[in-house]
This record gives C-alpha cells, sequence and structure tokens, in this order.
C-alpha cells in the first residue's frame, strides 16, 4: 500500500501517494476531475518491475489544496517541475492520463531534459482549435461535466457501473469516490466545481498540440483507446479525430510509437492496468529508461 504524502509547492499544499521502489522514478499523473488512485491498479506492478513510483493530485484535485488560479498549462507545469524539484527525482519517466498526458507533453516541450521519456494515456494528442469549423463554444459544450452534485452516492455508484460494462470491478467504487466531497447525507459533490473545470477544459481547447510534439526530445509511447465499436456518427466522428490525431503525432515526432487499447473506454489505468502497466514496462526497457 502506498504513503499518503504532503509538500508545499507554489504556495499550496500537494498531496501524493508514495508507492515506494528505489529504481529510477516514475510519476503518474490523473486527469480532469480524477484523482491520484486511479493508479491504484497500476502502481503497484509499476513498483514490482523496479521502479519508484509516486502519483500526484494535481492542484485542486484530490486531496490537494483548492486553488482560485494556475489552471492553465504553464501554471501547472509549474507544478509538476516544482513536485520533480523538491523530491530530487533525476529524470524520471512521466506518465499521464487525459488532461495528464497533456501535462507530461508540456512538460517535455518545456523542458526537454527534464524527464527520460513521456507516456500518454488516452490524451494530449487532440488539437481541438485545428478541427475544421470548431469553435469554443462548440468544444465548450463537448467538454462540459455533468453536474453530479447532490446525487446519492448509491445512485452515483449504479451509474458508474453503466459507465464501466464489463470492465467494472467493486474496487474502482472507492477510486473514483476520491475525486469527490461526500457529504453528511451520503450525497457527492464535486472536488473541482464546473467552472474551474472549464478552465481547464479551455486550455486543453487551446494549447498547440502538433507544436509541443515538434519541441519534445525524449522518447515517447502514446496509449490511446478505441472505444468499443462506434455506435453513432458523432462516436465515429471522435474515433476518427482521434487516429488522426495520434497519426500527426507520429509524424511530427518520429520517436512517438503507439499501442493502440482497442475496444477500450478513457480509463484504461482502471479497465486494463495490467496491460497499461506492461506497456510502461516494455517501453522501458526498449528506450533503455528502466536502467
Amino acid at each position: 500500500m502506498p504513503t499518503s504524502s504532503y509538500l508545499f509547492l507554489n504556495g499550496l499544499r500537494f498531496h501524493y501517494l508514495n508507492w515506494g521502489g528505489e529504481g529510477r522514478p516514475i510519476v503518474l499523473l490523473h486527469g480532469l476531475a480524477s484523482n491520484a488512485r486511479i493508479w491504484d491498479l497500476v502502481a503497484p506492478r509499476l513498483v514490482t518491475a523496479g521502479f519508484r513510483v509516486l502519483a500526484l493530485d494535481q492542484r485542486h484535485h484530490g486531496l490537494t489544496d483548492d486553488a482560485d488560479d494556475g489552471f492553465d498549462f504553464p501554471g501547472i507545469v509549474r507544478d509538476l517541475h516544482a513536485f520533480i524539484d523538491t523530491l530530487q527525482l533525476e529524470q524520471p519517466l512521466l506518465v499521464g492520463h487525459s488532461w495528464g498526458a497533456g501535462t507530461v507533453l508540456n512538460y517535455a516541450a518545456a523542458r526537454p531534459a527534464g524527464a527520460a521519456g513521456i507516456v500518454l494515456v488516452d490524451g494530449g494528442t487532440s488539437e481541438l482549435n485545428a478541427v475544421p469549423g470548431m469553435t469554443w463554444e462548440q468544444a465548450e459544450q463537448m467538454l462540459r461535466p455533468p453536474d453530479l452534485d447532490g446525487m446519492p452516492r448509491e445512485d452515483f455508484i449504479a451509474r458508474l457501473k453503466g459507465w464501466t460494462g464489463d470492465f467494472y470491478r467493486a474496487e474502482m467504487d472507492d477510486i473514483v469516490l476520491a475525486g469527490f466531497v461526500i457529504q453528511a447525507d451520503d450525497t457527492l459533490r464535486r472536488k473541482l466545481p464546473i467552472p474551474k473545470h472549464m478552465r481547464i477544459a479551455r486550455a486543453i481547447y487551446e494549447q498547440k498540440t502538433a507544436e509541443l510534439f515538434a519541441r519534445v526530445r525524449c522518447p515517447i509511447l502514446l496509449c490511446p483507446a478505441s472505444a468499443p465499436g462506434p455506435h453513432d456518427e458523432r462516436a465515429e466522428q471522435f474515433i476518427a479525430r482521434k487516429r488522426e490525431s495520434v497519426a500527426r503525432a507520429e509524424q511530427v515526432n518520429p520517436q512517438a510509437r503507439t499501442i493502440w487499447f482497442e475496444n477500450t473506454a478513457h480509463d484504461i489505468p482502471l479497465h486494463r492496468p495490467a496491460e497499461l502497466a506492461q506497456a510502461i514496462l516494455d517501453f522501458g526497457r526498449l528506450r533503455g529508461i528502466s536502467d
């Protein structure tokens, strides 16, 4: 089991899970409105393989302090750099899921010698502002999360079972619920309020992804998910855009290699933890990162 630890960085108290290990450090970053526990099923496998593993709660997420600002990528990258620098982690392998993938991509672009490699798990490749005809108003509707405040915990767990389908396991409940505040009446309140969520979503929309990939000098592994076969035109367009963005990343940066997680939904760390851990380990060995 990990140790729950805290650091003061950039004026906030940051929470992280220290999984131990004595090898090269791996820093795991969760996605938007998630938390460090999304790596609970992946991290032990990485420790067993000889890595030192740490999972960070990003600002206003999980058990890290609330924040009023710093939600753009430069601010989030400052947090990650402060975490790495304070713990004196020498050239860690950075693994990010969803928004966390965008964070590690921005970090590697800003600090070319800072990471031994980066792994982008179903995120970090899209460039919504470059989609023909796409406006922020359209993207805002696509990226806005459901309003779950006040939902009874039991109802949320029932909905979680529906979202995850055959991938569901009971241990997911506490992992996902760690991203919420459980109120006295056993209803949920979002840890990250929707207005702040949408400030991060705007940063995701505005980033120039291709330019970032062109600036990265370390090895890159892309782990996109291909959700179970498209059932409607919107889903088909979404998967097509994802495949185009991955192909563009590979074209812009020849160091990027891709492992598609077919028939898998977005939360790969929960749905396919063994396969994801193995992909990270194989990537580390292939690129000499585990040395």
